[in-house]
């Protein structure tokens, strides 16, 4: 456990960080499973929407770096 007070404040700022880190990424992975799932069920008008919704969910995590950019744009 940390002892300084600067310590303290990193640790609490780390868990919150941490917690919308992981909702975020959680969010993108079930976003791809959707769209994979559309795209193996044939349902090509709902694989549409879900790719644009993935495209963009990809870029924003690439680009404030929940994932590394070459990352997300591999997907």
């Amino acid at each position: 456990m940390p002892h300084t007070d600067s310590a303290k404040k990193r640790l609490r700022q780390y868990k919150k960080r941490r917690l919308l880190n992981r909702a975020v990424k959680s969010d993108l992975r079930t976003s791809i499973k959707k769209l994979l799932k559309a795209c193996k069920e044939g349902k090509g008008d709902e694989a549409k929407n879900l790719l644009q919704e993935c495209a963009s969910k990809l870029d924003k995590c690439g680009a404030r770096r929940y994932l590394h950019p070459n990352t997300a744009h591999r997907y």
